[in-house]
This record gives C-alpha cells, structure tokens and sequence, in this order.
C-alpha cells in the first residue's frame, strides 16, 4: 500500500475570496517524489484551479519558490522524503501580494532589484570587458554570490522588509555588491550611494534569516557588510 501525504495548501482568488482559506489534500507519495510533484499532482488530479509557479524544474529558474512547512523553498528541489514528515503544508511566499493560492506577484522583489542598477555598466574609456578569469582574487570574492536565480525566498524570509516594504531587500543588495566589487564597471559610486539610503545596508539587523533560506547556499547578510564596510570607507576618502 502506498504512502498517503496529507497536504494543507493555502488558497486564496483575492478578486472573489473575502478571507483565505486552506484545502486538504491526500496526495499518494512516489519514490523520489518532490513537493512540486505534489502541487502539480493536486492539478492535475484533484483541483485543476490550483494556481502556481514553475518552469525549469531543475533549481535554476527559482520560479517554483514556496513556503513549505515553515520555511521558502524551492518546490522543485524539495524532496517529500527529506522533510520527515507525511504531512505538508503549502503557502505562499510571504512580504510578496498573491495573486492567486501559491502564485505570488513578484513586481515588488524585481522594482527593488532595479533601483540599484543590476547590469554591467562600461567605465568610461576602458575597453577591456572580458569576463574576469575564475582564479582571480577579485572573481573568488563574489564567486558565491554569482549563483543567486533572483527567487524571493531570501526577500520573502526577510523580517526587514516585513516591517518596511521599502527596504531594498538582501537579493537587489547582493547583487549591487557583485557589481561594485567589479573594477570594471563604471557604475560603482551611484550604486553605493543607491544603497547607503535610508531604505538600503543600514537597515539589515544581521539576522542571517536570507542566507538560512537560500537554496543556492549565499549569505547575503555577509554582502551587505561588505557594502557597509564600503560605505564608511567612501565616506572616509579611503578607496578600496
């Protein structure tokens, strides 16, 4: 007889539910199952009105981020079997709108990453821009922080950003600091001064809660201290 999952989802159409509310599901459990095979299994099987996100289903793409059992994951990359338990429980990310059940309306996580500019901008004069070789101590310092697939779960994890939406949040703040630790580009000092506002470095707490959720394994709170670090220097007159 097959395992049998209990599965509490979150539901919610804003447009015509007055109050959330959440659906029991009883899911049969498969070998090397992962909570995104449990969502897409209620789908197809049981309630094909249950909206959600994904797309590479590999950990790439980090569309398929969810709150399950009390923490953001990546739906996709969650084994069923890894949680311990026959029991789940499905939300959406939190600190984002829902638009719908698990589908959540990234245009805030994304309206801060583009205040602080998340593209290479050329210095001015330099023509050297090839891609800066892995060994190097300038490419060791920001190798780990490269590997952020801008999911929300550290923005969704962040109690900052729950008491002041206007925080730029730890994923915008990593990659600004990818950015400025780059010699060459040319948009270093308004990327700073982007950050050192009152909605930017200086209101993280260092509670380590972004980098507990990453599923690429980045410590963003450790970023952001370089860029306080940074800051001060600036102020200081001392170029780093």
């Amino acid at each position: 007889m097959k395992n049998i999952l209990k599965v509490k989802v979150f539901r919610c159409d804003p447009e015509t539910d007055t109050t959330p509310r959440y659906d029991i599901f009883h899911v049969p459990e498969i070998k090397n199952m992962a909570v995104l095979d449990v969502v897409f299994h209620i789908q197809n099987n049981q309630d094909r009105s249950l909206a959600f996100r994904s797309s590479c289903r590999i950990g790439m793409c980090g569309s398929c981020a969810m709150f399950i059992n009390g923490k953001a994951r990546l739906a996709c990359r969650t084994g069923v079997a890894t949680l311990g338990t026959k029991e789940l429980t499905i939300t959406p990310l939190p600190n984002l709108p829902v638009i719908k059940d698990l589908l959540v309306d990234m245009d805030p996580f994304f309206e801060k990453y583009e205040k602080i500019k998340p593209y290479f901008i050329p210095e001015e004069g330099r023509k050297d821009f090839c891609s800066v070789p892995e060994g190097l101590k300038e490419r060791r310092l920001i190798d780990e922080m490269l590997e952020c697939i801008t999911c929300g779960a550290c923005y969704s994890a962040c109690t900052i950003v729950t008491t002041n939406p206007e925080y730029l949040g730890p994923a915008a703040l990593n990659r600004a600091f990818c950015l400025i630790a780059d010699k060459r580009d040319g948009g270093g000092d308004e990327r700073l001064r982007i950050v050192s506002d009152s909605n930017g470095i200086w209101r993280c707490h260092g509670q380590f809660n972004c980098g507990e959720v990453c599923p690429k394994k980045i410590t963003p709170t450790w970023t952001i201290q370089q860029l306080k670090k940074r800051s001060v220097f600036k102020m200081m007159g001392i170029h780093l």
